[in-house]
């Protein structure tokens, strides 16, 4: 259980302890331990009855899990989901169409639950000129009303902070909004740099938990692909595009295919669909396992591993595989699926 919100995690857990009733599985199917510090989560991951695990944090806790799963005398996989800014691409035709209502889409999305989403928009790139301009000012526009909002944790505030504070101090980097939020609270922010500054210091794309982006104006769809190529694995990508984008959308996609989980067009990522569709994993560091997905009827795969039955007898197969299909359940028979 998180320790900044143990009445929420009491209340969650006496909901799946109803469940699990309910649905008459063994009472040992969930646990609930409480803890302050790490020891606790660490001490889970080394016990030998632990065979996989599933994080959402920071990349710092998500690494020293894998560290201690990797050491264990049988190492076990860990399916942690750490770190992804989810670059948002405002391809020219759209940005001079409707750069405005890109702008105030974009604010709402990073603003949502104060920013602390792991697919919130925090890096937009799009190419250096007056509509580019014109964009930035929109989005920063569109940001000031929002109020500084209460944070999940103080340690969350603090460390936002602290990341806006580091993208302030870049020389290259502009300020568009910086509001000073309360103590506890984040208060949204956006900067601005060029192509050339982003590629030189690497620190630029580092994840800041909460309500802020950095816009990158590029010279050329050229340097657009070379920043492209250059990012960590991300939980997504967004193409704003018009009939008029296909070209480069076209040159963006081999490169955005292979450093990220999950790429949309004109929407925001914020979004998560519950679905047979949906991948919300990415290569590393927005997952520490690239070819999985936390969200989704596939996320299951993560906790299952592959027996074959060879030859052996019907009653001791289990009913699942028996033939008749006496469960009445979806089956692939040489590699076609259903219910024979």
């Amino acid at each position: 259980a998180p320790p900044a919100h143990p009445g929420t995690s009491e209340l969650v857990a006496r909901a799946i302890v109803k469940a699990v009733e309910i649905a008459k599985l063994p009472a040992g199917v969930f646990s609930l331990l409480t803890g302050i510090g790490n020891d606790l989560g660490q001490d889970l991951v080394a016990h030998p009855a632990i065979q996989a695990v599933g994080f959402t944090g920071s990349r710092a806790g998500g690494l020293a899990l894998m560290k201690v799963a990797a050491n264990r005398p049988q190492p076990i996989p860990v399916y942690a989901e750490m770190s992804s800014i989810n670059p948002v691409f405002v391809l020219p035709q759209a940005l001079a169409a409707r750069g405005a209502a890109i702008a105030a889409g974009f604010a709402g999305s990073l603003t949502m639950g104060v920013g602390q989403f792991c697919t919130n928009p925090g890096l937009v790139l799009g190419l250096e000129g007056p509509a580019f301009t014109a964009f930035a000012a929109a989005a920063a526009e569109a940001l000031a009303p929002a109020p500084a909002a209460t944070m999940l944790t103080a340690g969350i505030a603090s460390s936002y902070v602290k990341g806006v504070a580091n993208l302030a101090q870049h020389a290259d980097v502009k300020p568009l909004l910086q509001n000073t939020g309360e103590e506890g609270k984040g208060a949204a922010a956006l900067f601005v740099t060029s192509g050339e500054a982003f590629l030189a210091k690497h620190d630029l794309r580092d994840e800041v938990f909460g309500p802020v982006s950095l816009l990158v104006a590029c010279r050329d769809i050229a340097q657009l692909v070379e920043i492209t190529e250059s990012l960590e694995g991300q939980l997504t990508a967004t193409l704003q595009m018009d009939q008029g984008d296909l070209e480069d959308a076209r040159r963006l996609l081999p490169a955005l295919e292979r450093r990220v989980g999950r790429i949309l067009a004109n929407g925001f990522p914020t979004g998560v669909e519950v679905s047979t569709a949906m991948v919300h994993g990415g290569p590393f560091p927005a997952t520490s396992d690239g070819r999985s997905t936390s969200v989704g009827t596939a996320a299951i795969n993560r906790f299952l591993r592959p027996v074959s039955y060879q030859n052996l007898l019907q009653d001791l197969l289990p009913e699942s595989l028996r033939d008749g299909n006496p469960l009445g359940i979806w089956r692939r028979k040489d590699g076609v699926l259903g219910k024979e």
